[in-house]
């Protein structure tokens, strides 16, 4: 967490600040600033410039500027707070509190106003002009072309590559967990391995997984979510559910029903 239904919910909260123009640009974590920019250019950059426009891609918020785009990425337990209301109250394994120290990046507009992260685990980073060729399609519009082509060839686990940010974008652990034990497959297949049928249909399952967990609230609230854990069974069918380590995180799944 936050995976890309809680990014798009900061895209949401952002579009509150679209038509502002930043009067200061806070820095007091400097480590939070990527790809080599500094607390002075990073001011230097954004001070005077109008906030155009809010959008997101994978994990990536994205704020225009008529200048250079500002990329806000959020970790683990980064959270986007504008004017004082958070668009998520807390994550599920973040803090259910704030504190000043976990401010790491901020704007201040001019007239009033401010948008700010706080981040306990200090996660996530700023940067500008965020290179968004190393990412994959977003994962809420690829089209099942897309999707076939970010898993062609793939040798190792199915579950692996669609957390491959450079192959796809937004999917986390908790909602890849979700969309394979809907779609039935096990997070262990060969990602090569699925044929067309099977590609078409993890495709629908992902978009309408987006869809339905969106409206409900974010990544955690998916039916699997709460029997992810030592004893849980599967809700489709009661078989004990498997816990694996794929692609370096831990799984939950269920071996009656996902092949």
């Amino acid at each position: 967490m936050p995976e890309i239904l809680e990014v798009e919910a900061y895209r949401h909260l952002a579009e509150q600040v679209v038509g502002r123009t930043i009067a200061t640009v806070e820095t007091p974590d400097h480590w939070f600033l990527k790809g080599g920019v500094t607390s002075t250019g990073m001011a230097d950059a954004l001070t005077g410039r109008r906030i155009t426009a809010a959008r997101r891609h994978g994990k990536v918020l994205l704020l225009d500027s008529g200048g250079p785009t500002l990329g806000l990425r959020f970790g683990m337990t980064g959270r986007l707070l504008v004017d004082g209301r958070a668009a998520i109250e807390y994550l599920e394994w973040g803090g259910r509190r704030s504190d000043p120290a976990w401010e790491r990046f901020g704007l201040r507009f001019r007239g009033g106003g401010r948008l700010w992260i706080d981040d306990p685990r200090r996660l996530g980073g700023a940067e500008l002009e965020p290179d968004l060729g190393l990412l994959g399609p977003d994962a809420w519009t690829l089209g099942v072309v897309q999707l076939r082509m970010a898993l062609a060839g793939g040798r190792g686990p199915l579950k692996a590559r669609l957390l491959d940010q450079g192959r796809l974008a937004g999917l986390g652990n908790l909602l890849v967990d979700e969309v394979l034990w809907r779609a039935g497959l096990s997070p262990l297949r060969a990602s090569g391995g699925l044929d067309s049928d099977e590609a078409r249909h993890l495709h629908r399952v992902i978009r309408r997984t987006l869809d339905q967990m969106d409206r409900r609230g974010g990544s955690h609230t998916g039916d699997l979510f709460e029997h992810r854990r030592p004893g849980g069974a599967c809700p489709r069918d009661g078989e004990p559910l498997r816990r694996d380590t794929v692609g370096g995180r831990t799984s939950w799944w269920c071996p009656g029903h996902q092949r």
